[in-house]
């Protein structure tokens, strides 16, 4: 800091001032007295010249509690977001457990087989080592889908890596099956080829795509209208990868679009309100963005963006 002040006299000589610069005193009770200090020459002769120190105390104090309420935000923002994420697990509860057990039976079925191919005179030795290897693939395929809900209910911090959109979403669409053949819903994809690459955090964009699912499964099941039909397409869109999940359930009024993505607003008996507006502030801490609009003739259309990775445009 000396050489900060040596500098700034250095800086009035040769110039007539210098540039406000921050520096620290010590009050007489021992504690620290940031300032702002500042100062101009009247005249080339430098010997008349005009200073201000401004205390700084109350703007440090100020900034300090303004960076506090910041991480206290994001902290109950994180909590939101992961109590959101354990209440989708609970809706997917006949789904996962649909998942998990349908490799485990695939499992049993291969080793009895293998088995019996053992038991044999002469025993079936190529026969038994197919079996066994699909016994390898379903064990794998069991430990995939743990592994993917592990994710999605685990708290931690967002890490943003290249991912390839469509394997994401269809990791999605893959768990929550079970969910939409409960309600007689019929899912089909329409996913774009040759999409770049985004820079996203994987359980984060899972996440909102399980939202928006599971919201539109909802809305189909209280259907009688019609087919209870689910699209989920992606597009290259304005240099990002765009996400629609298109239903023809009832709809939403106009209003209701508008409000949808605030806080604690709903249209579910019971519902908290808080799923879409995390999506929201998901897809945004992407460079994203999340809308809704009215499908055609009927339903809704909930679609979000993000950016393309930069090195694969």
């Amino acid at each position: 800091m000396e050489r900060r002040t040596a500098h700034a006299h250095a800086e009035l000589e040769a110039t007539g001032a210098f540039q406000p610069f921050e520096k620290e005193y010590f009050r007489k009770d021992g504690s620290r007295a940031p300032i702002l200090i500042g100062a101009a020459a009247f005249d080339g002769q430098r010997d008349q010249a005009v200073a201000f120190v401004l205390d700084l105390n109350e703007r440090k104090r100020a900034e300090a509690e303004a960076r506090e309420s910041e991480r206290r935000y994001r902290e109950a923002q994180a909590e939101l977001a992961h109590a959101n994420r354990i209440a989708i697990m609970g809706q997917l509860t006949a789904s996962i457990a649909h998942e998990v057990s349908q490799p485990n039976t695939a499992v049993i079925a291969s080793a009895q087989a293998a088995l019996r191919w053992l038991d044999r005179r002469p025993p079936g030795l190529e026969q038994a080592r197919q079996a066994l290897d699909r016994i390898v693939q379903n064990g794998m395929r069991a430990s995939e889908v743990i592994e993917r809900i592990r994710d999605l209910v685990k708290k931690k911090p967002s890490k943003k890596y290249r991912l390839m959109i469509n394997p994401v979403i269809q990791e999605v669409i893959e768990i929550t099956r079970t969910e939409a053949a409960r309600h007689s819903v019929s899912v089909r994809t329409a996913f774009a080829e040759q999409l770049p690459a985004v820079l996203g955090d994987r359980v984060e964009l899972q996440q909102v795509a399980v939202n928006l699912i599971l919201n539109a499964i909802e809305a189909l099941s209280g259907t009688t209208q019609g087919d209870r039909e689910l699209l989920v397409r992606t597009a290259m869109e304005d240099g990002g990868v765009l996400v629609a999940v298109v239903d023809s359930g009832p709809g939403l009024p106009q209003a209701r679009l508008e409000r949808i993505f605030e806080p604690f607003y709903t249209t579910k008996e019971g519902g908290l309100g808080v799923g879409l507006s995390i999506c929201r502030s998901i897809i945004e801490a992407h460079g994203g963005r999340l809308w809704a609009c009215a499908n055609q003739p009927r339903g809704a259309i909930f679609q979000f963006t993000v950016p393309a990775n930069a090195d694969d445009l």
